[in-house]
């Protein structure tokens, strides 16, 4: 288990004999028909991996998608089997330190190279697009929109898969088809915008906006299945509804403290990612566990 100097974030997941995909975030071991997913305390931030990680970051996010999994129940199909560490099998329950609380095993799937956007509020390269050409994604808007402005509706924008180290990039419905097939593309795109509306109900009821998010499918056999990580602050805008003004950027829920840093850094966007100061990192670690206190009504317990 490596963790960074600074602090104690989980930097990697270590398991003798075992080789995992390490994406941004995530440690993904390969168990045949399942895969043990490991939510690193990782950061990353304009697509690069900051060098030191957010204490607790992991586990936070782990939580919240279990929360959120247990919330849809039987409403939507999912990739989750069990996070309990004794499921996970040898030789990772010998190593319950690493895995506790921020783990998750699921079916293994195909996944569908289409990320499954749902915006309800004006907000990101949204926002950007829709000054140039009163636009989010080639999908026409009533024009006089402020910044942050609630949508008429929430829209679907779906967006491409791209590789580690490279950007996604938006995408129209009609290319979605192209990729994944149409049944599969109106399958994805009723399921997607289904759960924000029902997410961002439950989220108004907290005092929280959800203002977009992002939602990724699988194949599992025939079914499509929800999967990754769910209605998180990594995956999603978290507003604080009280502090809520349109017209401006918001206070939110996620790495806002880690982006306005890089970018009072000049920094250029590109790998290596730096050292975060210590107070950035604590203030992110005060973010996520905020948002999970608020959204479930528990207190965080690690």
């Amino acid at each position: 288990m490596q963790t960074s100097s600074n602090n104690k974030a989980i930097m990697e997941t270590t398991i003798p004999g075992q080789t995992p995909v390490r994406g941004k975030v995530r440690d993904n071991y390969d168990l045949g028909d399942k895969l043990l997913i490991a939510a690193t305390d990782r950061i990353s931030a304009f697509d690069v991996i900051m060098a030191n990680g957010i204490p607790e970051k992991g586990s936070v996010l782990t939580q919240i998608s279990l929360f959120w999994f247990d919330w849809l129940g039987d409403s939507i199909k999912h990739h989750l089997i069990s996070s309990d560490v004794k499921d996970f099998g040898e030789p990772f329950t010998d190593h319950a330190d690493q895995f506790a609380n921020r783990s998750m095993l699921v079916k293994k799937t195909k996944v569908l190279p289409v990320e499954c956007i749902v915006r309800g509020y004006l907000a990101g390269s949204g926002w950007k697009e829709y000054q140039k050409s009163q636009t989010v994604c080639g999908q026409k808007l009533p024009e006089g929109l402020s910044q942050c402005d609630k949508l008429p509706e929430p829209i679907f924008t779906p967006s491409t898969k791209a590789e580690q180290g490279l950007h996604d990039e938006n995408i129209s419905i009609e290319e979605a088809v192209k990729i994944i097939g149409e049944d599969a593309a109106k399958y994805v795109q009723e399921k997607s915008v289904e759960i924000y509306v029902k997410a961002s109900e439950f989220a108004a009821t907290k005092g929280i906006i959800l203002a977009d998010t992002k939602f990724e499918w699988g194949l599992d056999g025939d079914d499509i299945i929800l999967i990754d990580e769910v209605l998180t602050p990594d995956s999603s805008r978290f507003w604080p509804a009280d502090k809520y003004e349109s017209g401006r950027d918001q206070e939110s829920f996620d790495k806002q403290y880690v982006r306005n840093y890089l970018e009072s850094i000049n920094f250029d966007k590109k790998p290596p990612g730096p050292e975060l100061p210590d107070d950035v990192v604590a203030g992110t670690t005060q973010k996520y566990v905020e948002a999970y206190e608020q959204l479930t009504g528990q207190k965080y317990g690690g």
